[in-house]
C-alpha cells in the first residue's frame, strides 16, 4: 500500500523538515548532527524527527547511546518522487546549501577531533595486540 500524499505534503509543509530531510538524502545522521547544522534547539529537533517518524518518512535505530536517523529504505513511490524532487531543488534554496556547507564542515572537524556523533568513525574497537 502506498504512502498517502496528504501525509507526505504535511511532512513536506515545513522548513525544518524539509532541512532534516535534504540532510537525510546524504546519509543517516545523529541528532546532535542535525541539531548542529541547523542550529536548533534539540527539543524542536527531535520534535519534528518524532513527526517525521510517526509518518513514516525517516527511520530510526540507536547506536549506543545515540539516535541515528535515515531515510527509509523501503520507500513508497510517491515517497521516492517526492524525495527525489525535493534533492533536484536543494541546490536552489539558500538554507540548503548553507546546510550542507556546514554539515561537511562538522564532518571535517569531527574527523579531527572525535565526537559522540555518527559522523565520527565508529568509536575505536581496538584489535588484539599480536605479537
Amino acid at each position: 500500500m502506498g504512502m498517502k500524499l496528504v501525509k507526505i505534503y504535511e511532512c513536506l509543509c515545513d522548513q525544518t523538515r524539509l532541512r532534516i530531510l535534504n540532510l537525510l538524502g546524504g546519509g543517516p545522521l545523529c541528532v546532535c548532527d542535525i541539531q548542529q547544522v541547523l542550529g536548533e534547539p534539540q527539543v524542536k529537533v527531535s520534535k519534528h524527527l518524532a513527526y517525521l517518524r510517526v509518518r513514516g518518512m525517516v527511520s530510526v535505530r540507536r547506536d549506543s547511546n545515540w539516535m541515528i536517523y535515515s531515510l527509509p529504505t523501503k520507500r513508497s513511490a510517491e515517497l521516492e518522487r517526492n524525495l527525489s524532487c525535493l534533492q533536484d531543488c536543494s541546490g536552489e534554496e539558500p538554507a540548503f546549501r548553507s546546510d550542507i556547507r556546514r554539515l561537511a564542515q562538522l564532518a571535517a572537524a569531527l574527523k579531527k577531533g572525535g565526537s559522540c556523533c555518527s559522523l565520527t568513525p565508529k568509536r575505536s574497537r581496538k584489535a588484539p595486540q599480536t605479537a
